[in-house]
């Protein structure tokens, strides 16, 4: 379902935009329409009145949670189920955050991710994104959400923009604490900016290298990491916000001396912070994360070198919670087939990985 249509039906029993404007508010915040100081008999049409509860059970069942899974971290995994019997996956994150997904896959494969194996399924509509949240309310208080589960939001544009807007004002969410990440796609750099609601940006980068982005990220769009951090600087300098640079540590790959000199030469003076997380292991995938202290090294040598970095732990990983991974298990009718992609260690300036 599309927030647009919604807003049709609500329109057609009668909704003016103030009554309208509640009943979004009220479902975003996860309240029940009889909420509030004025009485819904008091205050809403007699037909919206009476349309109501229909509604009510249609918005609760586009995203109804399967299973929950929390984390000693306090994170909590919940595999979610929409309103066709797909699924996807939100995470309830510490201090108030939620990471919602905004497809059923993803088409941009990169190879670390298990979300891309089955490529694209279908796409979230605006309100089962919003939904999402809606249910994640009913467990704990949201106060940031963060497009960073399944699915690539540049390439459901308009639907995620949608769900931004709602969220943004209906859904009582401060613009700030609504990131919109994205592997790079110059369509995000045209419309963003154009929103009444203009989130933060947290922009996948992974490597300073041209040609091993184009090995991890297969089916991003081809901007260099260079065009992905002055196109990124733009939107920060014109936001006011900071982008989030979004950095998979893998070991032998992308963890040496040469990325290192490429990520000070990126990103001096930029205004931006740079998340690392070592890779969170995915059944099927060959690739390592470094030790702990390997990353806290790196961590420190970028911060001597006057680069702003995060050193991040992936959430849920006791409970093996990655991206696509509940999915994955719940759908797998026995274990899941195995796909192995080599890398060769001593290859590191040819690349890092075989083709």
């Amino acid at each position: 379902m599309q927030l647009s249509a919604l807003r049709e039906r609500l329109r057609a029993a009668g909704a003016g935009p103030v009554h309208e404007q509640r009943v979004l508010r009220l479902w975003s915040n996860a309240l029940p329409q009889s909420s509030g100081k004025r009485r819904p008999e008091h205050f809403l049409p007699a037909a919206l009145l009476a349309a109501l509860p229909a509604l009510e059970s249609e918005l609760a069942g586009l995203a109804r949670l399967r299973s929950a899974h929390p984390a000693d971290d306090g994170s909590e995994r919940l595999l979610v189920e929409l309103a066709d019997g797909q699924t996807v996956e939100s995470v309830l994150l510490p201090r108030d955050g939620l990471c919602i997904s905004s497809q059923v896959g993803c088409a941009v494969k990169c190879v670390f991710c298990m979300t891309g194996r089955d490529g694209l399924l279908r796409q979230l509509g605006s309100a089962e994104m919003v939904a999402q949240v809606a249910l994640a309310r009913t467990r704990r208080p949201v106060k940031k959400v963060v497009f960073m589960g399944m699915g690539e939001p540049a390439h459901n544009l308009d639907n995620v923009l949608e769900a931004i807007e709602l969220l943004g004002t209906a859904g009582n969410i401060g613009h700030k604490n609504l990131v919109f990440s994205t592997v790079g796609d110059p369509r995000v750099f045209e419309r963003l900016p154009q929103g009444r609601v203009k989130p933060a940006l947290a922009l996948s980068l992974h490597t300073t290298r041209p040609e091993l982005r184009e090995q991890l990220l297969p089916r991003a769009p081809r901007m260099t990491p260079q065009e992905l951090v002055d196109a990124g600087e733009r939107y920060a300098r014109a936001t006011g916000y900071p982008i989030q640079y979004q950095w998979t540590l893998l070991e032998g790959i992308n963890d040496g001396a040469d990325e290192i000199e490429g990520i000070v030469r990126l990103l001096s003076g930029k205004y931006g912070v740079l998340n690392m997380i070592p890779f969170n292991r995915v059944d099927g995938l060959d690739f390592r994360r470094p030790s702990w202290e390997r990353a806290a090294e790196i961590a420190r040598t970028l911060h001597r070198r006057g680069i702003l970095t995060k050193l991040r732990q992936s959430a849920a990983q006791d409970v093996e919670g990655g991206c696509g991974q509940l999915r994955a298990r719940h759908d797998a009718p026995s274990a899941p087939q195995e796909r192995t992609l080599h890398w060769q260690p001593g290859a590191r300036d040819a690349g890092g990985l075989a083709r």
